[in-house]
């Protein structure tokens, strides 16, 4: 993530590892081993009256491989930028969901703007079976057995957050047993 005109500089930072650049600081923890998968980069072109604008947008995904995740959309006229901007927006938004023996706890279904998606628990050695960005999301987020089915838009951007939304509206036997008492 960083350009050839980008100084970096390390420090030891009480056991953090901080690099820094001309626009944007990195921590890297070792306790927390954060993932991240760059799901698309697109190239867009403005036409302007002097000629074609050219930029870039990137779909990232970040997870802690235990039930954490989070999706980030990043735009700007270098790839790296636009990959730096997605990966910060990325580990802002992140949403916790519960996990039972590395798969979802019950079925779910969800929506978001053209993209629908349904994922359904399986058994262990099942393994990881999705396409598109719904993979990359569920790989970051820890899931190891899932069946999924992607109803809508292929999109990467509606499939993606379309996870997130399924994702979120999981819970736990004990959640649902305390709302019904």
């Amino acid at each position: 993530m960083i350009t050839k005109n980008q100084k970096k500089i390390k420090t030891e930072k009480e056991g953090e590892l901080v690099e820094k650049t001309n626009e944007f600081v990195e921590v890297k923890d070792e306790a927390s081993e954060e993932k991240s998968i760059v799901i698309a980069i697109n190239r867009v072109s403005k036409v302007v009256k002097g000629g074609k604008r050219l930029s870039f947008n990137a779909v990232v995904a970040v997870g802690n491989g235990n039930g954490k995740v989070g999706v980030g959309v990043g735009k700007a006229k270098e790839t790296q930028d636009a990959i730096a901007k997605a990966l910060n927006y990325a580990k802002k938004n992140m949403i916790e969901f519960p996990l039972k023996n590395g798969t979802i706890p019950h079925e779910v279904e969800a929506k978001f703007c053209s993209g629908y998606i349904w994922m359904k628990p399986a058994i262990e050695g099942t393994g990881l079976i999705a396409g598109g960005a719904a993979r990359s999301v569920l790989e970051v987020a820890g899931v190891r057995n899932i069946l999924t089915k992607n109803l809508g838009s292929t999109n990467t951007f509606n499939s993606a957050y379309a996870t997130i939304e399924a994702l979120k509206k999981l819970k736990t036997t004990e959640a649902i047993k305390e709302i019904r008492k």
